[in-house]
């Protein structure tokens, strides 16, 4: 039988499925069931700074909103701060000590400081390695591209000063040289890339002229996006990739381990299939393993990246005509 065991930014896996952040990784119960169902480890759901500062805002207009009517009974009662990260580093501890396969924390911060900040307390609460979401949606017009990266490459260089648990960046595929800016993250001793995030895109109803708020699953296409920058990557830097979007099935999770990468995270199988369906995925891998004689990943991992590809363009084809030449209408 197939040995799936690997191995990201240095920690033991049993395999090579992670439960990505999400919904299910913010509650414990759902937890224990994605570990029952074979998850090899589990990446909890986001610290949003974003969302702290949000509840901070509402908390002091509630506290607040009756000064003006009973101005003499303002000095009578406490003052009240809201707990800040507290209930959610609280949360992590409590994850951690609920299950027995590694825990990464999810940070996601908008203010320099606060990035090494609460990287230090989640690492405090036991979490076995960190993974920062970096994204800068594009609507200031005054920052440059080299700006943006640079404070993020700084940021992760100042969190691996001051954390021992091994970190991760999860990004977006908008980076006008993801290849570059990855090899830079590297070279701070950044242990893993997680590619790639699914941002919010925002919609429109046409018909009521409103606001909408979406929030699409991944469909089978987009873990394209990671397999190429999987396949040229491997080989290339010290990190290890960790192929995210659209992995639905145990066979797409194969697909990004040929072109190089460790490891995959799912979260939008899960929901469309439910949990339990994670067992299916493993198993999946495992049998097209033992159909190949594939003893371990090792034996197949990055056979098909672009240093080891029959088609050196392969990866690097973008255009249109040289696409239609070799294309595989079968599916």
């Amino acid at each position: 039988m197939a040995n799936l065991k690997t191995t990201y930014m240095g920690l033991e896996l049993k395999n090579p499925f992670i439960a990505g952040a999400s919904g299910y990784t913010a509650n414990l119960d759902r937890i224990k069931q994605l570990e029952e169902a074979g998850a090899a480890a589990i990446v909890t759901a986001s610290l949003f700074e974003e969302q702290i500062q949000y509840e901070r805002f509402r908390l002091e207009e509630d506290l607040h909103q009756f000064d003006n009517l009973y101005a003499e009974m303002t000095g009578f009662f406490p003052q009240v701060k809201h707990a800040g990260p507290k209930e959610h580093l609280t949360w992590v501890k409590k994850a951690k000590q609920g299950v027995g396969i590694p825990v990464i924390a999810s940070l996601n911060a908008v203010n320099r400081k606060v990035w090494s900040e609460w990287a230090v307390q989640l690492e405090d609460t036991g979490a076995d390695g960190l993974e920062l979401n970096f994204y800068a949606t594009p609507s200031v017009f005054d920052r440059s591209s080299m700006d943006v990266e640079q404070e993020q490459i700084e940021i992760s260089g100042e969190i691996k000063n001051k954390v021992k648990v091994p970190v991760s960046v999860k990004l977006s595929p908008f980076y006008s040289n993801p290849l570059h800016f990855i090899k830079n993250l590297d070279e701070v001793g950044v242990q893993g890339f997680v590619l790639f995030n699914r941002l919010f895109q925002p919609d429109i109803n046409v018909e009521e002229e409103t606001n909408r708020y979406r929030h699409n699953l991944s469909t089978e296409v987009e873990h394209e996006g990671p397999l190429r920058y999987a396949g040229l990557l491997h080989g290339n830097i010290q990190g290890d990739v960790c192929a995210n979007s659209g992995i639905l099935s145990g066979k797409d999770a194969v697909k990004l381990i040929l072109a190089g990468a460790v490891c995959v995270q799912v979260v939008s199988t899960l929901y469309k299939n439910k949990i339990s369906s994670l067992s299916n995925l493993i198993r999946e891998a495992e049998s097209w393993m033992d159909g190949k004689g594939y003893k371990d990943l090792g034996a197949f991992r990055g056979k098909m990246s672009a240093k080891n590809n029959s088609d050196p363009g392969f990866y690097r084809r973008a255009q249109y005509v040289k696409h239609l030449i070799k294309a595989d209408y079968s599916s």
